[in-house]
């Protein structure tokens, strides 16, 4: 359903109550934003905000003006908000689940082969919820050459799914939750620090170095994923 349309046409409806006007003569002028219509001698002008909310403004020739305000019921207001969060040139989505949505991310392929090698796809695909702090390509990219190419490598597997598991915590915390000072206990047992300053969301990890938030709160139907630009580390 095109949303600004349907409210348009609520705003019109709400403005003229009264007997309809004649409608053989109608001028329309919209862009993204703001929608001008010009019928019979009423110019009514209307603009949707971000919170859903439609303005609307008319003024008649002879000089009488109107005001309103509509706001879009519950299931509207999900159906807008619920479109998703542009990560790696896809866009995420709530009806899909953490692993779903990241294998589409073009910026998180080595943290899925590493997720596939862990064996933990099906846990990241349950129930939940899970905060999952998602390194990035470049996050991976980060650590000493080698590093990726060893930890996937079956004899491996226990440290891989120690590391993944640090970057993973019950519960979804979206970036409001997220308190200064908050410590996190990860599904891999050890704590991850919050540190937020200057708008920033940053986690302190057990080995005393940071990650910083770069992409907040992409909601999945299992949980919510934070983007970060550092691979977290465990003590051991």
């Amino acid at each position: 359903m095109t949303t600004k349309p349907f409210f348009a046409t609520l705003a019109l409806a709400v403005a003229f109550s009264a007997p309809a006007f004649a409608q053989d003569k109608v001028k329309t002028k919209s862009d993204s934003e703001k929608t001008k219509t010009t019928a019979d001698g009423m110019t009514t002008k209307t603009k949707m905000a971000d919170d859903g909310k439609m303005k609307i403004k008319g003024k008649s020739d002879a000089g009488d003006k109107m005001k309103a305000t509509t706001k879009p019921r519950k299931g509207e207001m999900k159906e807008m908000s619920g479109k998703g969060v542009m990560v790696g040139g896809a866009m995420m989505t709530p009806d899909k689940d953490i692993v779903d949505n990241a294998v589409g991310s073009a910026d998180h392929t080595t943290l899925v082969s590493a997720v596939k090698a862990a064996g933990l796809v099906e846990t990241l695909k349950s129930a939940g919820p899970f905060t999952v702090f998602a390194p990035t390509n470049a996050a991976f990219d980060k650590l000493p050459a080698g590093t990726v190419n060893s930890l996937v490598q079956p004899e491996m597997k226990p440290m891989l799914t120690k590391i993944l598991t640090y970057h993973v915590v019950s519960g979804r915390f979206t970036a409001a939750d997220l308190k200064n000072g908050q410590v996190l206990t990860t599904v891999e047992g050890e704590p991850l620090t919050v540190v937020k300053s200057g708008g920033n969301v940053m986690l302190k990890d057990a080995k005393g170095g940071t990650a910083t938030v770069t992409i907040p709160n992409v909601i999945s139907n299992n949980g919510v994923t934070h983007v970060i630009d550092t691979v977290l580390m465990p003590a051991n």
